[in-house]
């Protein structure tokens, strides 16, 4: 496929967000490592990440209560083993990096910083100088370009992995600079690509954020897991032109309230919490309102709050805000939810390897479990430093699969939905046309609240989709295939699960299946949904 000459090395790194540049930095004390990174790190969704990071606990107790917490957010799906992981290892790569300069100190003092603490607690950290995800990667960044045995390919998008003797042996991506198709080879390959948030029309992800690695790792075959679960932040801003600003759960818990259309506090109907309930909960509040209203939005309310308490809690949040003429100390901000966080992904085990030999994933591409059917606030950024150290550990070693592969049983129903089905005949396929019908589709029947008639619109209508071929290979298109290839696994997934756990939500099945242990689901090119322990 490559009309130029390949480039080698023993490992290879898709992407370059946290937990690929974490796994950079491990695997080039081993050997020759190419990192592939389809833009500068602003692109990344790392970048963008202004919350905080969990896992500063420093003493036992601490660490079980988190463990503790961890398990019972993801509603009875999260594996302990990678639980544990990221408990664990936690504190120690934290401690790293502070060592290697990132200023860190706790969030907002000791008030609770999530919806899903009991309990005030100080563990979770931001960084001193600005948005912690920027922070973070642009130490990272700095250390990697330090490596001699780490070569950084920017401008490289994947297109498809290398098969080789039944092992993934590199990848095939495009030069975006010269317009060429070049191999990358390598011993073992990590999948560190991050989210799929861009098949929703509202969204916090950058537009990079188009489900890579989960298309790329599916093409070649591997089980992909738990894709139903898409987790939505209930209070981003909802403005003509301006930037998609999430607002913190901490602003709530500090006294700011929520107000539908008619300017009416709404929370304490749906949750004895209120604006202090989990994410799910309230993101599912705001659509009934927002419907109820018909409005496109609701009202988060801080203008109850001491203006200076803003300001100096909240200063990141407040300046942007300034700069869409939005004062948060006077005004009310239209809010609603938008896809945030992808937790299902390639399935992988705590080591982070794939059910294909030479293929690993890491991050928010991975399935392996840490999250279960819902993320805990914070986790994300630890997952992905913490799993970017684990895994390339992993691959250092040579550890393969560890136990037995899910696999379908001997009915497993209808066919999985083919990758490149066809339009009907006589539907023009215009290209823009179709990602917005893709977006618009995840949004209406793939959102917050689910159910069944739309579930299988979408994954008929998604079946039927098909993007028009194009005289030359570019990035754009190779990302909107992916696009259309994860919305498909995501339709499918939500449609297979008939109960509501976790950040997956239905209203013709609002409870969870209590008559049988809890169960991934999984899909593959060659199986429909099927569910396993």
């Amino acid at each position: 496929m490559a009309s130029t000459p390949p480039l080698h090395g023993d490992f290879l790194v898709i992407g370059s967000g946290i937990a690929g540049l974490r796994a950079a930095l491990e695997l080039a004390e081993a050997g020759s490592v190419l990192l592939m990174a389809k833009g500068p790190l602003t692109e990344s969704t790392t970048w963008l990440a202004a919350g905080g990071i969990a896992g500063g606990e420093e003493d036992e107790d601490a660490s079980g209560l988190r463990m503790k917490e961890v398990l019972q957010n993801g509603d009875g799906l999260c594996r302990e083993d990678s639980v544990r992981v990221l408990v664990e290892e936690g504190p120690r790569a934290i401690r790293e990096l502070a060592d290697w300069g990132v200023a860190l100190e706790p969030i907002g003092g000791s008030h609770a910083d999530s919806p899903s603490h009991p309990r005030k607690r100080t563990h979770a950290l931001t960084s001193a100088k600005g948005p912690i995800g920027a922070e973070i990667l642009k130490v990272l960044e700095s250390r990697a370009r330090a490596r001699r045995s780490v070569k950084m390919i920017y401008g490289a998008i994947a297109v498809d992995l290398l098969l080789e003797s039944e092992r993934v042996a590199g990848a095939v991506y495009l030069d975006e600079k010269t317009g060429e198709l070049r191999d990358a080879r390598a011993s073992a390959v990590l999948l560190a690509t991050g989210g799929l948030g861009q098949i929703y029309s509202e969204t916090t992800n950058p537009p990079g954020a188009c489900g890579d690695g989960v298309a790329l790792a599916h093409r070649a075959g591997a089980l992909i897991s738990d894709m139903e679960f898409i987790q939505f932040h209930p209070t981003v801003l909802c403005a003509a032109k301006s930037p998609r600003i999430t607002f913190p759960a901490a602003i709530r818990h500090r006294g700011a309230t929520l107000r539908n259309i008619t300017l009416e506090r709404f929370m304490s109907r749906y949750h004895e919490a209120g604006e202090r309930a989990p994410f799910d909960v309230v993101s599912r509040a705001i659509c009934v309102e927002m419907q109820k209203g018909r409005s496109d939005f609701v009202y988060l309310d801080s203008t109850g709050l001491d203006p200076d308490f803003v300001k100096t809690e909240f200063p990141q949040v407040y300046e942007t805000c300034l700069k869409t003429n939005l004062d948060l100390t006077s005004d009310l901000a239209p809010v609603r939810p938008a896809a945030h966080f992808s937790i299902g992904g390639v399935d992988a085990d705590v080591n982070g390897a794939t059910t294909l030999a030479g293929l690993y994933a890491a991050g928010e591409v991975a399935s392996n479990g840490v999250h279960g059917a819902n993320r805990l606030a914070h986790n994300s950024l630890l997952e992905g430093l913490v799993f970017g150290k684990h895994t390339a550990a992993a691959m250092i070693a040579g550890f393969g699969r560890t136990g037995p592969l899910p696999s379908p049983p001997p009915s497993a129903g209808r066919e999985a939905p083919p990758s490149h089905s066809p339009r009907p005949a006589g539907e023009k396929a215009n290209h823009e046309n179709v990602i917005q019908e893709i977006r618009n589709l995840a949004w209406r029947c793939l959102g917050v609240i689910r159910e069944e008639n739309r579930l299988r619109e979408a994954v008929e209508r998604l079946e039927r989709l098909s993007l028009p071929a194009a005289a030359r290979l570019t990035r754009r298109q190779i990302e909107d295939q992916n696009l259309l290839d994860v919305a498909r696994l995501v339709a499918a997934s939500a449609e297979a699960r008939r109960e509501s756990r976790g950040a997956h939500y239905r209203s013709d099945f609002p409870l969870r299946i209590e008559s049988k242990p809890p169960a991934h689901s999984y899909i593959s090119k060659n199986s429909p949904v099927f569910f396993n322990r």
